[in-house]
């Protein structure tokens, strides 16, 4: 395990080297590579979201693709097509960018829903499906995703069942004063070069998930993730009567697993073997955040879902 600790350490180092802060989002990109979880980066222009996720996948020793998503993109564009070849008369499959470890989906709003499904079955069934034929996608294979809250012209807004296979949503929120006048410094050198040693590899990546496996999550703390996510669907059942009203639908069964699973690796990441209560409320807001939808009382009375998880945690006991 301390092996792995080693690296993990010598890729955030790297990832220093070009990326200033933006560690909180850097963690959750680690963290969603090493289980598997597709993750949703939702922050305004110029906040380093692209840039993070290109170095990422630099340190990593993995295939970097990234989809610029328009309104003209077709399924084709993401997935792949058949093409004919005039020289043997035959028709081949041209692969699409979809095909690579860590595939970028730029703005994924601004693309029409029959291309945002083309990644529906790719993030679910880790395949696609070009003509008649079945292809596997190379593991690990990860979408990460970027959208832009506050422009809302020409957007297609993801619908439910995509943002449900996101495992996290994070919300990246501008630098500090420091990070900025270091971004500033930084990016004002015309010799500057966005060079990184590559330290992962997919054998490590395959190892780590094999220790986060056996990190262990006690029955108490099973229930606990369950208390949770039911909660979303009936909070007046834990006497959140004030909050029921707001929401229309609660978190799906994907948020106990990703939960599960996440809890069990942010124990890894802090060299513990062992889950504690307080990793599960640390990734909670991350995982959930998508997941409930609220009505529209809810949005004319300023209510978020990050208040409604808040409520939610602090009502929630762990039995022990």
């Amino acid at each position: 395990m301390g092996e792995h600790h080693k690296k993990i350490n010598e890729v955030l180092s790297e990832i220093k080297k070009i990326v200033v802060g933006q560690d909180y989002m850097v963690n959750r990109l680690l963290l969603g590579l090493f289980i598997q979880g597709h993750i949703l980066l939702e922050g305004v222009p110029g906040l380093a979201k692209t840039l993070t996720v290109k170095t990422v996948s630099n340190v990593l020793r993995l295939n970097f693709k990234r989809i610029q998503f328009t309104p003209d993109l077709l399924p084709s564009d993401v997935i792949g097509t058949m093409i004919f070849n005039q020289k043997n008369s035959k028709f081949e499959v041209k692969k699409g960018p979809v095909f690579s470890n860590i595939l970028l989906a730029d703005e994924v709003n601004r693309a029409p829903a029959k291309v945002q499904s083309a990644l529906l079955e790719s993030m679910q069934e880790n395949q696609v499906t070009i003509g008649e034929t079945t292809y596997k996608l190379d593991s690990p294979f990860l979408v990460l995703a970027t959208q832009n809250p506050i422009d809302q012209e020409g957007t297609y807004p993801l619908p439910e069942a995509q943002k449900d296979r996101f495992m996290m949503k994070i919300n990246v929120d501008y630098p500090t004063r420091d990070e900025e006048l270091e971004i500033m410094k930084r990016m004002s050198n015309l010799n500057f070069e966005d060079k990184v040693k590559r330290i992962l590899t997919k054998k490590d990546i395959f190892s780590i998930r094999d220790q986060i496996n056996q990190v262990t999550l006690s029955d108490s703390l099973e229930q606990y993730i369950i208390e949770i996510v039911f909660a979303t669907r009936k909070p007046e059942k834990i006497g959140l009567t004030k909050e029921a009203k707001y929401i229309t639908f609660g978190a799906s069964p994907r948020a106990s697993i990703y939960i599960n699973l996440a809890s069990k690796a942010i124990a890894f990441m802090n060299e513990r073997n062992y889950v504690l209560p307080e990793d599960i409320k640390n990734i909670a807001t991350d995982i959930l955040n998508h997941r409930i939808i609220l009505n529209y009382e809810a949005e004319a009375d300023g209510i978020t879902t990050n208040q409604i998880i808040n409520s939610i945690l602090e009502k929630i006991e762990i039995n022990r």
